[in-house]
């Protein structure tokens, strides 16, 4: 089998929903890449969170997509902190943020600081994001072009957020609800399908050996970019329409069967 290009989601996919990595998933893996396959993660994670999620995979080389496709990292041990940034998008967020504040007041807002860590507006729960978190003005949050925005509700659910969204429009931008009531804010045209394209391309993989696997709408356009395109047995029933395949649900190590696939 020639070298395929297997991009894969990590929470929900790769990780179960406690974030834990199984056996099964971690030896399919790794008899992946000994086979020759470029595996590539594809988060929405920031770099921070990437990073560790890559050395528990025990993946050190090839390219990793972050923030939803706006960061793409060359993995190198030899560069400060395992990577050499390869492409970044940002965007102006405070047009977006500000339709946002005015119609969910009590929402809670990230900014991402790059390689560092999010600017918050209030405190987010723990465990839910890394790196250097730091409380600052809403003016400060606002201030500078960005990789990604984080809106979250304590109050709401992701039915709620497709509402907002639907009802209220956000243009400029590219946004993706999550499987509770999560926004993720990117820069216009940014996705993580966008963003492997561009790998595919550093490779020199052909289109038809690439294979994507996540569990949620951010891994819409990524699933629809592969020539196979899977999804999990727990993603939402629109993911699962849009891929050419169905696994099983994470909590069965659905990927192990996806991953052997190509051995």
């Amino acid at each position: 089998m020639p070298p395929h290009l297997v991009a894969l989601d990590v929470d929900g996919t790769t990780l179960d929903h406690s974030g834990a990595l199984s056996p099964s998933v971690r030896a399919a893996l790794g008899d992946v890449v000994a086979a020759g396959h470029h595996v590539v993660i594809a988060t929405g994670r920031s770099v921070v969170a990437t990073m560790t999620v890559l050395e528990e995979l025990g993946l050190d080389g090839g390219y990793a997509v972050c923030s939803n496709g706006a960061v793409t990292l060359r993995l190198d041990a030899f560069e400060p902190g395992g990577y050499e940034i390869v492409e970044v998008v940002t965007f102006d967020p405070a047009p977006a943020l500000s339709l946002l504040r005015d119609e969910w007041p009590d929402a809670v807002v990230a900014v991402e600081e790059l390689g560092v860590g999010f600017k918050l507006s209030a405190p987010f729960p723990d465990g839910e994001l890394q790196g250097r978190l730091r409380v600052v003005p809403w003016e400060e949050l606002v201030a500078h072009p960005v990789t990604r925005v984080t809106f979250r509700s304590p109050s709401g659910t992701s039915e709620d957020f497709l509402h907002l969204t639907d009802r209220i429009g956000l243009h400029g931008v590219s946004y993706a609800v999550g499987f509770s009531a999560w926004l993720d804010i990117n820069p216009e045209g940014v996705s993580k399908g966008a963003a492997l394209e561009l790998v595919r391309r550093r490779l020199g993989v052909e289109p038809m050996h690439t294979v994507a696997v996540g569990d949620q709408r951010n891994d819409l356009e990524m699933i629809h970019w592969a020539a196979r395109g899977v999804a999990m047995g727990n993603a939402p029933d629109e993911v699962k329409a849009i891929a050419n395949e169905v696994t099983g649900h994470v909590e069965d190590d659905g990927l192990v069967s996806v991953l052997r696939s190509l051995l």
